[in-house]
């Protein structure tokens, strides 16, 4: 039992041993350990201030980022309004352009047409006239007395002639 309970002598030399390395703890090293201590208190609370900051500017950035992607949704579905809108236009343009120049040929063939059957009838107009000529010469020329041979002899004449 000796060896649970320690000697008056050894108490007091331990106390003696830890009050005397208390003082020169308390005068050389408790003031720079509690300045220690203060400053990595401070450190870890503007550590955590800071956190803090940048987790608002975060928030504030994802939150601005978003702003940006609604903005550019909106201007890409406005481009695509306005890309659309003109296909659609030159579309139409290209149309309106085609049904134009389709109708132009179109007056330029009938007005073609036209003049080619003018030139079709005056020609026809000009061979009857021959032929009333040539008819008229001849019948002058025979000179016939009587008029039933004359009319036998237009109607020989008319099958006679080969019309082109």
């Amino acid at each position: 039992m000796d060896l649970l309970i320690p000697a008056f002598g050894l108490i007091f030399w331990t106390l003696l041993a830890f009050l005397i390395v208390f003082a020169i703890l308390k005068k050389f090293a408790w003031k720079p350990i509690l300045q220690s201590l203060k400053e990595r208190e401070n450190n870890i609370s503007e550590s955590l201030a800071t956190a803090e900051r940048v987790k608002l500017e975060m928030a504030q950035m994802k939150s601005e980022n978003e702003e940006l992607l609604r903005q550019a949704r909106e201007e890409r579905a406005m481009m695509l309004k306005e890309a659309k809108e003109t296909k659609d236009r030159i579309i139409n343009e290209a149309k309106d352009s085609a049904k134009a120049e389709a109708a132009k040929i179109i007056m330029e063939a009938s007005a073609s047409i036209e003049q080619q059957k003018m030139a079709a009838l005056v020609d026809v107009k000009n061979q009857v006239g021959n032929l009333v000529i040539e008819v008229a010469e001849k019948v002058l020329r025979r000179e016939l007395s009587n008029k039933a041979e004359q009319e036998n002899y237009i109607k020989q004449l008319a099958q006679g002639v080969k019309l082109n």
